[in-house]
């Protein structure tokens, strides 16, 4: 554990004496290191902690989402290189510094075998987000989108404080481990449905669960480009993780707790998406999208099968890659015509080819197109939702129709039809946006090979 999260601390001093023309080539490379060094995590093991210390551990849940966070830094970094062009170097380091920050305090949530300490990573990685959005967001709304965000959290993670510290005298201990071999204790009073529900409406909230999502869209909108991949590939699993780590303990669950979290999360999905239908701003549509998804994970995760936590857990994975693309190729877009408007930047495949071919991949891949680990998550997680209840297939099929058609509307509007008259010249798409689409599908097109990696079930 300690030989991936002292590196990245250290990235802070080589940011700092980095000489400016090395800066982003220093910083980059090493990350890119640390990345590739940490997936030793995804290697099977026969016990239920790799890598096991005092406080940390990483089981067949938690190391996919901490090697993705890893990954994801590099990427981070390759993206927002154009944006921060012209600053000067303090300010780029700051941006920098800011980056780095979360991703030790990311890992540290993902792998912690300890509630307090999963606690505090979880809130910790709230401070350097609000920073990205309020300081590097294009337009002054940035700072109604980091109120938004701060209270949203906030609000909601207090009563999970509470009882955090209510477990922890109820049971005398809050190891993860040690939870696993204790009865269940929240299952049957009017106290423990309450603690069950403030221990859920926090991840509920980070997830976003649809009626507690209009922090997101907004942060999504207001971010820089970091800021948004940050958010979309990492935050939100955040949310997914906590539930999936969190249920197991109100096992079972209280049917009163499970119904309102399952149907609002897929109705969601399927309000989500017919809110995507209509959208004119294209990060607008993307954040949208990934509460739609994300809607899926929680109505597998509420139902407790081994199947629907596998499903959970790939999906996460995915769409944690395919979103943070899908921003990606929306700032290309965004750098070059200075607008998210899907009308103001139409039909641009004969300027942009190569472009073009990446976005036909990112929303192919978005709308869970065969071989992508997209479709093997949503069949599971379909299969085992019909299994727990017939009818939902009524609601996850209408989604998937529906996620289809807004993800096809989204590559016509933009790569297809005629170019407005206002754009004559593009500036050339350069190799480090294709090596940053690059890095992005691949891991997802050999995942597929061999899912077990990312299913989260024991080998």
């Amino acid at each position: 554990m300690l030989k991936i999260i002292l590196p990245t601390i250290m990235l802070l001093p080589t940011a700092l004496l980095s000489p400016p023309k090395f800066l982003w080539t220093n910083t980059t490379t090493y990350s890119l290191l640390i990345a590739t060094l940490s997936l030793h995590w995804l290697a099977p093991t026969y016990y239920p902690h790799k890598i096991p210390s005092q406080w940390t551990g990483l089981d067949q849940i938690s190391s996919p989402l901490a090697v993705l966070s890893c990954w994801l830094l590099p990427l981070m970094l390759m993206a927002s290189q154009n944006h921060l062009q012209h600053d000067p170097t303090p300010r780029k380091q700051t941006f920098i510094i800011t980056l780095i920050t979360v991703q030790p305090l990311i890992t540290l949530a993902f792998a912690t075998t300890e509630l307090t300490l999963f606690y505090i990573a979880f809130e910790a990685t709230l401070i350097p987000t609000l920073i990205l959005i309020t300081r590097w967001g294009s337009q002054p709304e940035r700072l109604s989108a980091g109120i938004y965000l701060l209270f949203y959290t906030l609000i909601s993670s207090l009563p999970l404080l509470v009882t955090i510290l209510h477990l922890y005298t109820q049971l005398g201990t809050l190891h993860l481990t040690m939870l696993k071999l204790t009865h269940p204790t929240l299952t049957t009073s009017w106290t423990d449905l309450l603690s069950g529900l403030a221990l859920l409406t926090a991840f509920m909230v980070k997830a976003p669960l649809y009626g507690m999502h209009l922090w997101l869209p907004k942060a999504h909108v207001e971010a820089p480009i970091a800021g948004s991949m940050l958010l979309a590939a990492l935050l939100l699993k955040l949310g997914g993780y906590g539930i999936m780590r969190i249920t197991p303990l109100l096992s079972p669950l209280p049917d009163h707790l499970h119904y309102p979290f399952l149907t609002m999360a897929l109705w969601g999905a399927l309000m989500t998406s017919s809110i995507c239908m209509r959208q004119t701003d294209l990060k607008s549509l993307i954040a949208y999208s990934s509460v739609s998804h994300m809607g899926l994970v929680i109505a597998a995760s509420t139902i407790l099968t081994p199947w629907s936590f596998s499903g959970a857990m790939i999906l996460m994975i995915s769409h944690g890659l395919t979103s943070s693309m899908l921003f990606c190729l929306a700032n290309t877009n965004y750098e070059r015509t200075h607008s998210r408007t899907l009308l103001l930047a139409r039909g641009l495949q004969p300027l942009l080819p190569l472009m073009a071919t990446w976005w036909l991949l990112a929303n192919l891949t978005n709308m869970a197109l065969p071989p992508t680990t997209n479709l093997m998550a949503e069949l599971t997680i379909m299969v085992t939702l019909f299994n727990w209840s017939t009818p939902t297939i009524i609601l996850t099929g209408t989604a998937t129709l529906l996620t289809a058609s807004y993800t096809l509307f989204m590559l016509l509007t933009t790569q297809r039809g005629p170019l407005p008259t206002h754009i004559t010249s593009l500036q050339n798409s350069n190799t480090r946006e294709h090596l940053l689409m690059a890095l992005h599908i691949l891991p997802l097109l050999l995942l597929i090979l061999k899912p077990e990696l990312i299913s989260g079930a024991p080998l």
